[in-house]
């Protein structure tokens, strides 16, 4: 591996990881409407269907599923209606059912499962891959499917590290929430507006 190119691909890396995207938004989510550990088991879902991505980026796959149109509205609106799916399960709790003692939480290997589907059904996730990893490369090292690989290995850890932390942070942020009666009885409203969020930009964003 290139030592420059690889210290630029983390500075790049970690800029986007913390841009307000998709996957932050549900990592947030996930852990004001219940704790740092419901979103870090998020965050360790998203992280474990970046695998298949980075996967398919190296091997060109994504490439085909950019050439497909129907391909790629078919995964596109798959993803986007399952977190409007989400989204209406909250809107449906309203205000009642988030009083912390009677709601029950969600189990971690769920939040997991939900965050590799997630990840999964969103076709943008590759197709950044295979604009991003290539130029970061060094061809004149070789075994460029590895190299791709191991950037993309790098772009994992990184943002498995950050949604921890942001998870912390956004415990704190419940807390204070919690600490409002009227915003506490909206929780899940807030929950499910940001999951609608995401889901409508995923559903109106292009190639």
């Amino acid at each position: 591996m290139d030592l420059t190119l690889t210290i630029s691909f983390l500075g790049v890396a970690i800029l986007l990881t913390l841009m307000p995207g998709p996957d932050i938004l549900f990592v947030i989510a996930q852990s004001i409407s219940q704790d740092k550990k419901a979103g870090i088991a998020t965050a360790l879902g998203l992280c474990s269907g970046l695998i298949v991505h980075i996967t398919a980026a190296a091997l060109g796959v994504s490439a085909i599923i950019y050439q497909s149109a129907l391909a790629f509205a078919i995964v596109k609106y798959a993803g986007a209606a399952y977190l409007l799916y989400l989204a209406w399960q909250s809107f449906k709790e309203k205000e009642a059912s988030f009083a912390i003692h009677h709601t029950k939480p969600l189990t971690y290997r769920s939040l997991y499962k939900k965050g590799i589907l997630m990840n999964l059904l969103n076709p943008k996730v590759s197709l950044f891959f295979l604009a991003l990893l290539p130029q970061f490369v060094n061809k004149q090292l070789g075994h460029i499917t590895l190299q791709m690989v191991i950037l993309g290995i790098l772009f994992l850890v990184q943002a498995l590290i950050i949604f921890a932390v942001v998870s912390v942070f956004s415990e704190k942020l419940r807390h204070v929430l919690l600490a409002n009666p009227f915003i506490a009885k909206r929780m899940n409203m807030i929950k499910g507006s940001l999951l609608a969020l995401i889901g409508i930009q995923i559903a109106f964003s292009e190639k």
